[in-house]
């Protein structure tokens, strides 16, 4: 895990393995605190395709990161790369 401050905002970015469909796919995850909600972006690697959702601050991150990752799914597979 790496992190750092930008704008006196914390970020943390995580290069994850995910499980199918998006297995093999490197995929990175960004948590953005911006007031009471975390915008969460993930970004495929390969085709740099990103997306974001967002969620309360005090939410799991657990919850927000599967979240983004079925977002990154439903489009990747719209766009017929998986």
């Amino acid at each position: 895990m790496a992190g750092y401050y930008t704008n006196y905002s914390l970020l943390f970015f995580w290069r994850i393995k995910v499980c199918e469909p998006l297995q093999g796919r490197e995929i990175i995850i960004e948590f953005h605190p911006v007031g009471n909600y975390m915008k969460v972006s993930a970004m495929d690697v390969e085709t740099l395709t990103e997306i974001s959702v967002q969620g309360p601050s005090q939410g799991a991150k657990e919850t927000l990161k599967k979240n983004a990752l079925k977002r990154l799914e439903y489009v990747l597979k719209k766009k017929g790369v998986i």
